[in-house]
């Protein structure tokens, strides 16, 4: 069997890569399969030379990186590689020694299924290729479900908007049934949610997997995003076209308390008297967030 690991990636996140490259290769699963790393590079600068099997590059579009785009693109080397299950990982993103184990047992129990395993947000220094420090570390995102070690649950249809992307996995048969990701969001958030909501109209189901931990890499952040203050009013408004309720209403509601947007109706509109380059700005140590927060 065949496992194919997705990544997108660009400058920023090139050391954070470079080590998921090297914890993959330190957690080989025991199933034997066949594993291999696909980079989708993402930036608009050539990408490195790294320690993959292959590496692609998709120019960003004219509103930003294209996170669609390039998990599509990604997913469709992997199907064309002759893979039988797809792993797409954030270049954030460690896999945890059982991962890939556990969402290949997963996809055998449940082959139609989209499979999600929880997340861990690591502290500083953390050796992600020790076995040791990341069974220490591991603490999963509260906010999602985290069944046992070995079982999986099936999602609720109140759980779909949980889909985190960080993290998740499918056999490529389901894969080219859900017609993959909205290539129309470009630039930060609104694609996975996206996602979700069109597996949930699609009845494909959304299973999470116990003990396929994935641990996100320390970084610093800005609480709320306001670098991605334009790209949240627009991928926002592309979905709530769709779908008839807007996303990532946490960082709307506290870009609101600073005085940039404002509810319309049943919408969010900036205030165009205020811009987030005249608002103060504070850097935090990340915690964890996400597209949905």
């Amino acid at each position: 069997m065949r496992t194919s690991i997705v990544t997108l990636c660009s400058r920023p996140r090139l050391g954070h890569l470079e080590r998921q490259l090297e914890a993959v290769g330190a957690f080989m699963p025991t199933s034997g399969d066949v594993v291999e790393r696909l980079v989708v590079w993402i930036g608009d600068d050539a990408p490195p030379a790294l320690d993959a099997e292959l590496t692609v590059h998709l120019p960003p579009g004219s509103d930003g990186l294209r996170l669609a785009a390039g998990r599509n693109a990604g997913a469709a080397l992997a199907i064309d590689r002759g893979a039988d299950l797809i792993v797409f990982l954030d270049a954030d993103c460690v896999p945890g020694p059982a991962l890939l184990d556990r969402y290949r047992e997963a996809s055998d129990r449940h082959p139609r299924a989209v499979l999600c395993g929880p997340v861990t947000y690591l502290p500083p220094g953390v050796d992600v290729t020790d076995r040791r420090a990341l069974a220490a570390a591991t603490a999963p995102h509260a906010a999602r479900p985290n069944p046992d070690d070995g079982s999986e649950r099936v999602a609720t249809e109140d759980e779909y908007p949980l889909f985190w992307s960080l993290s998740f996995a499918t056999s490529a048969s389901t894969w080219s049934r859900t017609g993959g990701f909205d290539e129309g969001y470009e630039g930060y958030g609104g694609e996975d949610t996206d996602f979700a909501f069109a597996l949930n109209a699609a009845g494909t189901p959304l299973v999470w997997v116990g003990g396929a931990h994935a641990y996100h890499q320390h970084h610093e952040t800005q609480r709320p995003p306001w670098q991605h203050f334009d790209d949240i009013l627009r991928n926002g408004a592309r979905f709530a076209d769709r779908w008839g309720t807007w996303p990532m209403t946490g960082w709307l509601e506290a870009f609101a308390e600073a005085g940039a947007v404002r509810r319309a109706g049943d919408d969010w509109v900036r205030v165009q008297s205020t811009t987030p380059s005249r608002l103060s700005i504070a850097t935090t140590s990340v915690v964890a967030t996400g597209s949905g927060a």
